[in-house]
């Protein structure tokens, strides 16, 4: 009672091509996939500049405890 057979599915999809037209579905799932697409690129690249941003900052962040230890090293 609560799914549906494989008749409603068949109905359901006879009403959207009904709708749509069979030449606009195929049109809809590629604008559909090219969105998914443009998606994952625009997450990967932020998470590559969050990545960088990091390693600079751990890298500033070294730089100065050396130049700190260079300088306890000289005044010794």
């Amino acid at each position: 009672m609560g799914s549906f057979s494989i008749t409603h599915w068949l109905i359901v999809l006879a009403v959207i091509v009904l709708l749509f037209g069979a030449k606009k579905i195929p049109e809809l799932a590629k604008g559909l996939g090219q969105g998914i697409k443009n998606f994952k690129e625009a997450v990967n690249e932020e998470e590559e500049k969050t990545d960088t941003k990091e390693i600079a900052a751990t890298e500033k962040s070294e730089t100065k405890s050396e130049t700190k230890t260079d300088k306890t090293t000289q005044n010794s």
